[in-house]
């Protein structure tokens, strides 16, 4: 299944000086952070702002060559993450033939909102990686070893909140990567 999203916004996460793009699910409150390089995230930036700039960048370029060869982009997906790398594909459309290319997520969603094509992120991609408001409900210690497993998590979920509105989303990002692992250890051990 897939779920549509939109670019909510592009931002600097201040712990890592890193780039984020924020997808946020269109039906529920979740948000996907993805990592971006300092071009991609530029250019992300510039057509969510509707800016043109003098001379074409790379992403328009390849929008003038797709619509000059009358290739549409029917959709990009996120389709996967392994070991922390996303993966998309762009789905191109010509006449009756479709095609999905492989693509970086920066580079397909940059495409997609040049073209108004809709992002999708495939729900298993969003189940493991999004940050939901649910988390954001309760600061996390990890140095405190004598905390029973549900004040970790009580813990853990008020340092994912502090990092969600501090946009430091790689930093939360690990913290729901912890939340979910003590989640399936309290869920097998009471099996």
């Amino acid at each position: 299944m897939l779920v549509r999203v939109k670019v909510e916004r592009v931002t600097l996460d201040t712990a890592t000086s890193r780039f984020v793009v924020i997808l946020k699910d269109e039906n529920q409150n979740r948000w996907l952070p993805i990592v971006v390089g300092s071009t991609e995230a530029q250019a992300i930036a510039l057509q969510l702002e509707n800016i043109s700039p003098p001379r074409p960048l790379t992403h328009d370029l390849i929008k003038n060559l797709l619509e000059s060869l009358d290739v549409n982009i029917s959709r990009i997906v996120v389709s996967d993450l392994r070991e922390n790398t996303y993966y998309a594909l762009i789905g191109l459309q010509s006449d009756h033939l479709f095609q999905d290319v492989d693509a970086r997520p920066s580079d397909a969603i940059a495409l997609a909102l040049r073209m108004n094509a809709p992002i999708f992120v495939e729900d298993g991609v969003m189940q493991r990686a999004s940050i939901s408001e649910k988390h954001e409900e309760t600061e996390h210690h990890r140095d405190d070893e004598d905390l029973s497993p549900s004040d970790k998590l009580e813990q853990l979920n008020t340092d994912l909140q502090k990092a969600v509105k501090d946009e430091r989303y790689e930093e939360a990002a690990q913290i729901r990567d912890e939340i979910k692992k003590i989640k399936t250890s309290l869920r097998q051990s009471s099996e």
